[in-house]
């Protein structure tokens, strides 16, 4: 690593393309209130817009892979937000009824994408070992860090000057962090030393768990301030506790990143029991009062939607050759559950009610957490059978150490 591109550089600028990008998605959700008021939707509306948006994701996220390892990181970063600031202005000067809403983010679904998989090569080539588990769980935090910005935005813009203002602040904002990206990598050629060996079908499993997990999870960005305002909170605080949670979540996904440092494994299991007890946060959510609500959103966040970082980073251990491809495997399935879940989660809010609703997301997330573990054992399993491989063909004694492990 050069000395103008250090490590801190590095993550900061991971951080900020990948902040800028989420940003347009999360800011609907946490503007839903304001936003619906004058377009003229409701609960299962505002699902419908960010399953499409998540759907959408899913299947660009595969060849979008491709184009990230071909073009490099650093050329594909700053296409990334320079197209979410766009859309985001879009947003702010021609969403005029739900139809141009919905189309205008489904149009700009591709440069989360792009911002996420640019990331990920970004930090895999660039970052020193040793901080590696440690700069995922930062980038990840940029989520909580995006859901954040936009639990301000309520009552700071949304409830003083207007929502379509927060969206022209949010895409200034994404065109000032072009600054502090990181030159990231060049187009570069396979290196055919390094043998590929995604374990694609134990990946697949683990990204269909990841997926109704992160069905699960959506809601809380995307429905917390809209459940607590059915609840009789009012908007501000409502905004409020969403800050809270998303606090608390980025904190949370930096911890995981630097305890795996300190790992030699067992990430894909830390995984599944951030799904299996943030469940319990969910569950509080159904509870009427104030406390539950606080300590559901705390644990929620804490536990529930921190383990993104952790698994893209077992995953990039995994696939060192290709870790933008690599990662597009189980983002297509954390997309599909963004997909399905918020559609779902909308439909049993508006036609049952909200406590229904986080009842059945806590009941999937723990469906998610067995479903990890069961992806784990087959990641376990293909990395003994490929020693076994390579043992057989070196007779010589040379050895090969796993990359990763569950």
């Amino acid at each position: 690593m050069s000395r103008e591109q250090t490590a801190f550089r590095v993550g900061a600028g991971a951080v900020a393309i990948t902040t800028s990008t989420v940003l347009p998605i999360f800011l609907t959700g946490a503007l839903a209130v304001q936003i619906s008021a004058e377009l003229g939707f409701d609960p299962a509306g505002l699902g419908l817009v960010v399953a499409l948006y998540f759907g959408v994701s899913a299947l660009v996220s595969l060849p979008v892979g491709k184009i990230v390892e071909r073009l490099g990181s650093g050329r594909t970063s700053r296409i990334a937000v320079l197209g979410a600031a766009t859309f985001m202005l879009l947003t702010a000067g021609l969403a005029r009824n739900y139809a141009s809403l919905v189309a205008i983010l489904l149009c700009g679904a591709w440069c989360n994408v792009m911002g996420q998989l640019s990331s990920n090569l970004t930090l895999a080539r660039s970052m020193p070992a040793a901080r590696m588990g440690l700069s995922f769980g930062v980038k990840q935090a940029s989520v909580p860090l995006a859901t954040l910005l936009a639990g301000v935005a309520v009552p700071a813009v949304a409830l003083t000057v207007g929502w379509r203002w927060a969206f022209v602040i949010g895409a200034a904002l994404a065109l000032t962090s072009l600054a502090a990206a990181p030159r990231g990598s060049g187009p570069g050629a396979k290196d055919r030393t390094v043998p590929e060996d995604r374990a694609t079908a134990a990946l697949s499993v683990i990204g269909a768990a990841a997926g109704l997990g992160a069905a699960s999870a959506t809601g809380l960005g995307i429905f917390l301030v809209a459940s607590a305002v059915d609840r009789g909170v009012d908007p501000g605080p409502a905004g409020l506790v969403l800050t809270l949670g998303s606090v608390v979540g980025l904190l949370m996904r930096m911890l995981h990143g630097w305890l795996a440092d300190r790992r030699t494994g067992g990430h894909v299991a830390v995984v599944a029991g951030c799904l299996l007890l943030g469940a319990a946060g969910l569950l509080l959510l159904a509870v009427p009062g104030p406390v539950p609500l606080i300590v559901g959103t705390v644990l929620g966040f804490g536990l529930g939607w921190s383990w993104p970082g952790l698994l893209q980073f077992a995953v990039v251990r995994l696939n060192p050759s290709a870790p933008a491809a690599a990662t597009a495997i189980v983002q297509v399935g954390v997309y599909a559950g963004g997909f399905l879940g918020p559609v779902g989660f909308g439909f049993l809010a508006a036609h049952a009610s909200f406590t229904t609703a986080w009842i059945v997301a806590a009941a999937a997330m723990v469906v998610a957490g067995v479903g990890v573990l069961l992806g784990r054992r087959m990641l376990l399993a293909h990395t003994r059978r490929s020693a076994g491989v390579v043992s057989a063909e070196r007779p010589s004694g040379g050895t090969r150490h796993s990359r990763v492990s569950g």
